[in-house]
């Protein structure tokens, strides 16, 4: 995946906004961070814990938490994963982050 697609798909979501600048690209939705851009090829979405152990056991090839991230409702993506993974982890993060939803 790449980050234009990313880009693409997010906006997509009712009320996603993107923000911050070349290399440091992030997407919001009601101010609260969905997804962004993290180290090269990889993203940062923000998932419930309990649905990053479904992601991470479902697409290990694609997901991670690197160790300073393990208290925190954060996900690693490798845009060389699997593109469908990536979209429903974003869809869970837009899901999670919407004002009213919790």
């Amino acid at each position: 995946m790449r980050l234009d697609e990313v880009d693409a798909f997010a906006t997509s979501l009712p009320g996603v906004r993107r923000k911050g600048h070349p290399g440091r690209v992030a997407w919001y939705v009601d101010d609260r961070l969905v997804v962004r851009e993290d180290l090269p090829g990889t993203l940062l979405v923000r998932v419930p814990m309990t649905e990053r152990e479904d992601l991470l056991a479902r697409h290990p090839e694609t997901f991670g938490v690197p160790p300073r991230w393990e208290a925190h409702h954060k996900l690693q993506a490798d845009l060389a994963g699997d593109a469908d993974a990536i979209r429903d982890a974003i869809r869970r993060a837009w899901s999670m982050q919407r004002r009213g939803a919790r």
